[in-house]
């Protein structure tokens, strides 16, 4: 599956802190010249208005009769500082009382206000009067103030981008030294462990994770070396005494019965070896995630009586009876489940003392979980032992352990069904009983259906 490229975490902070900052400068600087904007209109409505009255009070007033260059002259008077003003009156039809025009700035940088005010002596009508005021300096300092907020905003963006950059650098360099010190991990190194010491506090828990990967890591790695260890040595004792047997069958001329006995010895040789082959390849199939082919099974106790009557002879010659205690039915891997129960039926009987009793116990538990277990008396293991039975080719007593007929694999079959069942196995042993089994789940949707029965000795 193709999957997208991500990029550089430290650009990426790095572009996205650029871009907020030049996002929140720039509305800053859009506020600064709104209200600015804002207040020097209300400023020029303000100035317009006052003129505006001073004005109209100016041509109001009773001026001397008949002498309109007195009235000039005032209104010169008041124009006066006033170079952003100008002023038009005109008469009714048209002709033009009194004018004083200024320049505007620029094109449409001015503010008009028109009104009507009583003619003085002078002029016998009303007059009409266009007041401007020039607001080109105003534009001006608009876009000199646009202009340098623009600029305010690009060096800040600017600056605060390269301080995120450093910051980010620097954020990110327990980042670098976590990937320097994975770095330095390789099969023979996997003992070592991450230092959290000196982490943020959002790294810890990926640095535990990590750390508990690289334990798990490294025992799967030594279970691993130990198990090719173990597979060559269990396998070069069959295969020495295959070559060592032919070889001695191939000195000399041997009758047909003597041949047929080597070839028997061989034969058993051969099935063993093909028994932890077969053994091996199951595993190796449970450990790629095969699942275990549920079928509706009615009563486990009935598999677990056909399971004790195949081991019959094995029973009566170590002198043990089997009793089967609970009952309970659901969808379970029934040739799994047979397997499994026989190699706990044979471990028990292998084990356990003369004349006592192996108790398979099955109870549905809570949940649809059903336990089965296989109990017996007899030597206690010690309790460094049990978390490593259902390891490959481990046998806690070797003096005890019939290394020419069983190859160590038994119990690790029963957990790898158990894990097909999605179970688990479990082992106790305290007085001299030993209990050793599995649980396995119902399948989804379906659970265990208890029945309770009696103890039924097999």
């Amino acid at each position: 599956m193709s999957r997208s490229r991500v990029g550089s975490l430290g650009r990426r902070l790095s572009t996205w802190l650029a871009l907020q900052s030049l996002a929140g400068l720039s509305v800053v600087c859009v506020a600064v010249y709104a209200v600015t904007h804002v207040n020097l209109e209300a400023r020029q409505i303000e100035a317009l208005t006052q003129k505006q009255t001073q004005v109209r009070h100016l041509l109001t007033e009773e001026p001397q009769r008949g002498d309109a260059s007195t009235l000039t002259h005032k209104l010169d008077d008041f124009f006066v500082g006033h170079q952003d003003l100008a002023l038009s009156l005109a008469r009714p039809d048209g002709s033009v009382f009194y004018q004083r025009a200024v320049g505007a700035s620029s094109p449409g940088s001015a503010r008009v206000a028109r009104f009507e005010v009583a003619a003085p002596a002078t002029a016998p009508d009303k007059l009409t009067a266009v007041l401007t005021l020039d607001t080109g300096d105003d534009r001006l300092l608009l876009r000199r103030l646009a202009l340098t907020l623009l600029a305010a905003a690009l060096g800040g963006a600017a600056l605060v981008s390269a301080g995120g950059f450093v910051l980010v650098r620097l954020g990110l360099r327990p980042v670098r030294e976590l990937v320097e010190q994975t770095r330095l991990l390789a099969a023979d190194t996997l003992h070592r462990r991450l230092d959290g010491s000196g982490q943020a506090e959002e790294l810890e828990p990926l640095i535990a994770q990590f750390n508990e990967l690289l334990g798990r890591l490294s025992q799967a790695y030594e279970q691993l070396e130990g198990f090719n260890a173990d597979v060559a040595h269990e396998l070069c004792t069959p295969l020495a005494t295959l070559i060592s047997s032919t070889e001695l069958a191939l000195r000399r001329a041997r009758g047909a019965e003597e041949l047929r006995e080597v070839l028997g010895s061989n034969l058993e040789e051969l099935q063993r070896v093909a028994g932890i082959v077969q053994d091996m390849l199951f595993l190796s199939q449970a450990d790629r995630g095969s699942s275990a082919r549920r079928v509706a099974t009615a009563s486990l106790a009935g598999v677990a009586r056909q399971v004790a009557d195949y081991h019959d002879a094995a029973l009566d010659d170590a002198g043990v009876r089997v009793e089967v205690i609970g009952d309970t039915g659901g969808e379970f891997d029934l040739p799994l489940l047979q397997r499994a129960l026989s190699n706990l039926v044979a471990n028990a009987t292998r084990y356990s003392a003369r004349g006592s009793t192996i108790r398979i116990e099955i109870d549905a538990l809570t949940g649809g979980e059903v336990r089965l277990a296989v109990a017996n008396h007899g030597a206690t293991i010690e309790p460094s032992h049990l978390p490593r039975l259902f390891d490959r080719f481990f046998r806690g007593d070797r003096a005890r352990s019939g290394a020419h007929q069983n190859h160590g694999l038994g119990l690790a079959i029963v957990a790898a069904i158990a894990r097909m069942h999605g179970g688990r196995p479990f082992a106790s042993s305290a007085s001299g009983i030993t209990s050793i089994g599995f649980t396995v789940l119902p399948a989804p949707g379906v659970s265990a259906t208890p029945s309770a029965t009696e103890p039924s000795p097999s």
